[in-house]
């Protein structure tokens, strides 16, 4: 039996034990719990690119992990790090997510965000060959033990981290939810949304999947033999797809297989830099170029993040952080868990330097003393000799639906005249992020910056107003006539500028709606503005 067992398991311990530098990737381990079917991996890419998932339409797993990014995030933002104060030292740069809102689902300020999106105090580690790791998250957080997030129970005992990592986002309040969203929530919502309703562009197998299963219900049929969704399910769905894309056809890759072509001179001088001189594989060791582990490298002090330490408390953790893997890295944006540094040479220039910052540092880094053409022959190899083509070029297992926040239709938007300002000068300003979709149930208006504890209301009308309109010396942009819909809400918040209110309507899933125009504008009591009200600019929303 112990025989068997190392069988089994001797590829992953090549893997991330080190190995050897010139061993071909293997297969990632697949727990037996949950083995990788064709059903339950067209099912998860489907739910990996469900903008429905989240709690206002916005976010999907895949708009902080694209394939173009080398499965990081395009989109880069500010984070204002520790201090919670932007433009100082501390600063990282990491994902936006949804704007803050309650347990209710109503807009709600960030302390340092506001009313805009809230960003990840970390960048987003790169998904694929997450396949491979027993703890995923740059902390590692989610171990390889996997419970099932509504009963608690043991779903998986080992090699679950994927599965782990993909219940996370869901109910975070800064990356795809409201405040105490839960799993029965999601799984409500999935019931009648239609599969990627926002998306377009879909592949083939995506296409052909959603075609004979309009529904989710029928699509967990399909993989598991039941129509039950649960949160369970939609982990082993979302991790057995991660488990089908593997970027193993690199340059390298063919270089290691025989083909001394694959890698030029350059190249070449680079990859024996890495091997030896450089040492880079201390770290990112064997086919996976990762040894799996977590290391503090000396890029940040210590008080600005703790890492492995907020996980184990153990002390000789602290700033210590995973080991990315080093596939398909050219592609991206930003480098290291604050993604502070913006391209590979300034990432080689760091470790040539041996770091920034010794307390806790790994013994292991020390300046390197590369020359300038070394350096330029170990960013040669990192830039071209790891990068799969097919994964930036989208060709199968990497091809993948348009998301609604990709396709370029700004939707809402505003229009008409600038708001009318009230008490202190200020204006309010209209918050609308979530798309007009039909069956969108969890549609939102908000407003801010308005008066705080006012009667308000958010009009909506069928019609736009006529440019230079008013009403009692309020700029309108949209019809009064006939009378538009009114909905009241008494704005949170305390004195002028600090009110904010959300209405939150949703959308009926009626055909005859589709392509109709619907128009809004806030009105907020207000003594100190003409005519008694501030106004936001008009919204136009085009249901679809």
């Amino acid at each position: 039996m112990l025989g068997r067992l190392v069988v089994v398991l001797s590829p992953l311990l090549v893997l991330l034990l080190g190995g050897r530098a010139d061993a071909q990737l293997p297969p990632p381990p697949v727990p037996f719990e949950n083995p990788v079917t064709p059903t339950k991996a067209v099912l998860g890419k489907i739910l990996f690119y469900e903008e429905q998932v989240s709690s206002d339409n916005t976010m999907a797993c895949a708009t902080c992990h694209a394939f173009e990014a080398g499965g990081s995030d395009p989109r880069n933002a500010a984070h204002p790090g520790s201090d919670g104060i932007f433009n100082t030292a501390d600063d990282t740069v990491g994902s936006p997510g949804v704007v803050l809102s309650d347990a209710q689902a109503a807009y709600r300020p960030h302390s340092a965000f506001g009313f805009q999106p809230q960003v990840t105090s970390r960048y987003s580690p790169s998904f694929l060959t997450a396949a491979y790791f027993n703890e995923l998250f740059w902390d590692g957080r989610a171990s390889s033990r996997f419970l099932d997030p509504q009963t608690g129970t043991v779903s998986i005992l080992n090699r679950g981290a994927l599965e782990s990592q993909s219940v996370g986002p869901p109910l975070s309040d800064a990356e795809m939810a409201h405040e105490n969203r839960d799993w029965t929530q999601i799984i409500a919502k999935l019931q009648t949304a239609a599969p990627l309703r926002l998306a377009s562009n879909l592949p083939n197998d995506v296409a052909q999947s959603i075609a004979a299963n309009p529904g989710y219900p029928g699509l967990f049929q399909a993989a598991f033999g039941d129509p039950q969704i649960t949160a369970e399910r939609i982990a082993f769905a979302i991790a057995t797809y991660e488990r089908t894309i593997i970027p193993n056809q690199t340059p390298w890759d063919a270089f290691v297989q025989g083909n001394q072509n694959a890698l030029n001179q350059s190249q070449r001088r680079g990859l024996q830099l890495f091997d030896g001189r450089a040492n880079c594989r201390r770290c990112h060791g064997g086919p996976l170029f990762s040894d799996g582990q977590f290391h503090n490298i000396g890029l940040r002090p210590l008080q600005e993040d703790l890492g492995r330490f907020g996980v184990t408390g153990n002390n000789q953790d602290r700033g210590r952080f995973k080991t990315p893997s080093l596939r398909n890295v050219a592609a991206k944006d930003a480098f290291f868990h604050t993604g502070t540094a913006q391209t590979l040479r300034e990432v080689v220039e760091f470790y040539n330097r041996g770091g920034d910052f010794r307390q806790n540092q790994d013994p292991q880094i020390d300046p390197l003393g590369l020359s300038p053409q070394q350096i330029n022959d170990l960013v040669n190899f990192l830039q071209n000799g790891l990068t799969d083509s097919r994964v930036a070029a989208g060709t199968p297992p990497f091809d993948r639906p348009t998301l609604y926040s990709e396709s370029g239709v700004d939707n809402p938007t505003l229009f008409g005249p600038q708001a009318h300002p009230g008490a202190g000068g200020f204006s309010p300003e209209p918050i609308a992020t979530s798309p007009p979709n039909l069956s969108n149930a969890d549609f939102k208006l908000g407003v801010h910056g308005a008066l705080g504890g006012s009667p308000a209301l958010l009009a909506v009308s069928a019609h736009a107003g006529l440019p230079g309109q008013e009403f009692r010396g309020i700029p309108v942009n949209l019809a009064l006539t006939p009378p538009p819909i009114f909905y009241s809400r008494t704005l949170s918040g305390s004195g002028a500028g600090q009110g904010y209110g959300t209405v939150i309507q949703p959308i009926p899933n009626l055909p005859q709606l589709t392509g109709q125009a619907v128009f809004a504008q806030w009105f907020v009591a207000d003594a100190a503005a003409v005519g008694g009200f501030s106004a936001t600019r008009g919204i136009r929303l085009d249901l679809f």
